[in-house]
């Protein structure tokens, strides 16, 4: 068997302990995560920003949750925020 990486294993561990949940809607999330994939393709500007460690490690713990690239989490809540869905 080939050596896993440390990401394996770390999902492995979480697979093993029942950390993993079935998904509702299952149709409805695919749509929603494909919907997400096609505006992060859509992306045409690039912006840097300074932020406190710790607020970067609670989004990054968020968009784990939530299977996403931190970075696309931060762009969907700047357009929520941006398209007046966010309060």
């Amino acid at each position: 068997m080939p050596r896993m990486t440390k990401e394996e294993k770390n999902l492995l561990n979480s697979y093993e302990k029942g950390e993993w949940k079935s998904v509702k809607n299952l149709k409805t999330e695919i749509n929603r995560y494909q919907k997400i994939a096609q505006a992060t393709i859509r992306k045409d500007k690039r912006i840097n920003i300074r932020i406190a460690a710790k607020d970067l490690e609670d989004i990054q713990k968020k968009a784990l949750e939530e299977g996403i690239p931190y970075q696309t989490l931060i762009s969907s809540i700047l357009h929520k925020y941006a398209s007046g869905r966010l309060a």
